[in-house]
């Protein structure tokens, strides 16, 4: 993948990242609202060991934020098994110099009609820390809608954390078509 976003692009992990990424991951702010698979302190080698997992696996659902001449963040969907197999989640972060400046709104808006069409998802679905403001901003104006509060679902740094859930949901051209046992997708 390779689509410009405003002054960014949204395109496939390649190892020259590891260093800019490492750069900026290694920032305890971004790693206060992520799971804590997430390392801290992050290393140019964990950025490799990243990298390299990301490049093993299809369909390719993780990808870099990234200005013309680094990476600057990732954003990704966790996709669903079994019953829930037409969902996803979506997890992203950004590197903090570019914070505030809608980077993420875009990354967010174009990945979820990317997954409506090419991995042909009828719901996505987020789970940010309910102390995460700018996250919750970030889903809103990407048109996700909040549907409730996980109340102490997460532990993270020793404490106990409430989550939103928010989802978008797929309209009709994305919407498995049952005909028998069989699951078929609309294309009109």
């Amino acid at each position: 993948m390779h689509q410009k976003i405003g002054k960014y692009v949204i395109r496939d992990w390649i190892m020259k990242d590891a260093p800019s990424i490492a750069k900026y991951a290694d920032n305890s702010k971004i790693w206060q609202n992520l799971r804590n698979r997430f390392p801290n302190p992050y290393s140019i080698n964990d950025a490799e060991i990243f990298i390299a997992r990301l490049n093993e696996t299809s369909p390719r659902t993780a990808f870099a934020i990234a200005t013309e001449s680094e990476a600057i963040g990732s954003i990704g969907l966790m996709l669903g098994k079994d019953v829930h197999r037409f969902t996803a989640e979506i997890g992203y972060w950004l590197a903090e110099p570019f914070w505030g400046k809608g980077v993420m709104t875009h990354a967010v808006r174009f990945i979820v009609d990317w997954a409506f069409r090419e991995l042909k998802l009828h719901r996505i679905s987020a789970e940010p820390y309910a102390s995460n403001p700018a996250s919750h901003r970030v889903l809103e104006k990407a048109g996700f809608i909040r549907e409730g509060i996980l109340r102490s679902s997460a532990f993270k740094d020793g404490k106990i954390l409430d989550q939103f859930l928010y989802s978008y949901i797929g309209n009709s051209i994305t919407q498995p078509v049952i005909e028998g046992d069989r699951e078929k997708r609309c294309h009109s």
